[in-house]
């Protein structure tokens, strides 16, 4: 019988893999190629056997001595995860952040994007991955260059240079929002500092802002004391972009959180447009027009093209007297900006519900069902507590609605197409997702500012990679990053020869990785 491949599990859990032949009803082993302690290992050396059994008789050089003893066994000199590795290098080429030319902070990008860890511990997931890490002082040093030679000003123009022209993409609508990330320190200094946080945390944070394409494709990234507003970090962050990209006319997009009359009007004279959420306290006085010759009806989509009033402004107390609601005019309407209005049946149907829940929980506080606290709808006369039937009658009344204002004029740009570009919002709360979650930006373990920074700098970078690898193989990283790392290229040693083993890769997988260019 001609010679085979048998496998064999071991004493130690491990496969043996061996040639072998059969004479007379008995097995004799020709050579011992080795023993796999992973799926890859063991491929790598079913891959050898193979090659060698396929080789032909006649160039089979087994080795043996007399006594029929192999001469030689087959060494694992080492593996990688080679096409993980290729995959997230081409990226970084492809971006453009091949300028930068340190080696140290790419492996620290890799190891963000693979394992979020701490900078030490990035060293086991560079070794892991089949890299020669680079020592630990390297690491610490790549962090003070980051700083030093201001790598993040190098990736927002690379960024911004890959979106403009590379990605054919467009940078007259931008995303902006703030996230806190926070420290687990128990004293604050400069800049990481006990500030408003979503989450009710108490823990020293700083304030990040980010602004991204239409798409969430990261373009500028800054950070904040911990206590400074969110209201103040809008126009910096746009400032610098307009500054370094030389950038004289964009749209930039914010929830409502941004909205502060100095804001927008900052925005304005920096001859920028803006789209922000409005607040539900604005909508009687812009609705009065509509309250009055069309009462609280609303059909579902219905929406409501009108002003309101910049700052302080009082609105005209006579303009309920004419049925059309005014068209805002960049040039004459100095008090006013545009707003737009828009109700929706299945708002108005999730807002009941809660009005209804906060209702219910006022009076259980004022009955003593409920603890004593600050709630909405609980008026307070002295000791006395009482439900606010006119606001929660208000509040009803205007359920279902969501408010928007701008400066754009409806000529420039249809209010239907204002709601649309404000709810592509979600795409940068995907990215605050993303880089809190997959690339685990926070807690931040560093204390000085400068290291700060340069994590910034790489969370900045690797979620810029993680967007572009996203959008061309439409694969989530986590699922890239599953799929790619098991698959292990392995090198191994046998009779003085050297072969490299390439892993077995399914149609699926080939199909990503078509798709990223490999």
């Amino acid at each position: 019988m001609s010679p085979f491949l048998r496998k064999v599990r071991t004493a130690s859990g491990a496969v043996a893999v061996q040639i072998v032949e059969k004479k007379h009803g008995q097995r004799r082993i020709l050579e011992h190629l080795g023993s796999a302690h992973s799926e890859a290992e063991l491929a790598a050396l079913v891959e050898v056997g193979t090659r060698k059994l396929n080789a032909g008789r006649e160039q089979l050089d087994f080795g043996l001595d007399g006594r029929g003893a192999p001469a030689g066994v087959a060494v694992v000199q080492g593996s990688s995860s080679q096409l993980l590795i290729d995959v997230v290098r081409g990226s970084w080429e492809r971006l453009g952040f091949g300028v930068i030319g340190d080696e140290a902070f790419f492996q620290l990008v890799l190891a963000r994007l693979v394992e979020p860890t701490s900078k030490l511990d990035s060293l086991r997931v560079i070794n892991e991955l089949g890299i020669t890490p680079s020592h630990h002082n390297t690491y610490y040093k790549a962090l003070k260059r980051c700083a030093g030679q201001d790598y993040r000003a190098q990736i927002a123009a690379a960024c911004f240079q890959h979106v403009w022209s590379d990605a054919g993409g467009d940078v007259s609508l931008l995303l902006y929002d703030t996230t806190t990330l926070y420290f687990e320190a128990e004293n604050e200094d400069g800049l990481r500092k006990v500030g408003y946080s979503k989450e009710r945390r108490v823990d020293p944070q700083i304030v990040v802002g980010l602004l991204v394409d239409a798409s969430g494709f990261p373009l500028e990234i800054a950070c904040y004391e911990g206590n400074k507003a969110e209201t103040a970090t809008i126009i910096p962050v746009l400032t610098d972009f307009q500054a370094r990209n030389h950038v004289a006319d964009l749209v930039v997009v914010a929830d409502a959180g941004m909205l502060s009359g100095e804001n927008l009007q900052a925005i304005a004279d920096a001859k920028l447009r803006f789209i922000v959420g409005s607040r539900m306290t604005k909508a009687p006085y812009d609705l009065a027009t509509h309250f009055r010759w069309h009462g609280d009806a609303f059909t579902d989509g219905q929406i409501i093209d009108t002003v309101t009033m910049r700052g302080n402004h009082k609105p005209d107390p006579a303009r309920v007297n004419t049925k059309r609601e005014p068209v805002w005019n960049e040039k004459t309407d100095v008090t006013t900006w545009r707003a737009i209005w828009q109700y929706s049946r299945k708002r108005a149907v999730r807002d009941s519900h809660t009005l209804t829940a906060q209702q219910n929980r006022a009076q259980a506080i004022i009955d003593g069902d409920r603890p004593a606290k600050k709630a909405r709808f609980v008026k307070t006369d002295g000791a006395q507590l009482s439900l606010d039937n006119a606001s929660v009658e208000r509040a009803r009344r205007l359920a279902g609605l969501k408010g928007y204002v701008t400066n754009i004029e409806a000529a420039t740009m249809p209010a239907a197409d204002i709601i649309a570009s404000y709810h592509d919002l979600w795409r940068i709360e995907q990215s605050f997702r993303m880089s809190k979650t997959d690339l685990a930006a926070r807690p931040i373990f560093h204390h000085t500012r400068e290291s700060i920074e340069a994590h910034l700098t790489i969370v900045f970078a690797a979620l810029a990679i993680a967007r572009d690898l996203q959008a061309r193989s439409g694969r989530s990283l986590r699922k890239l990053i599953t799929t790619l790392r098991p698959l292990r290229q392995v090198t191994i040693s046998i009779g003085g020869h050297r072969l490299d083993a390439q892993p077995a890769i399914d149609p699926a997988t080939r199909k990503i990785l078509s798709a990223l260019g490999h």
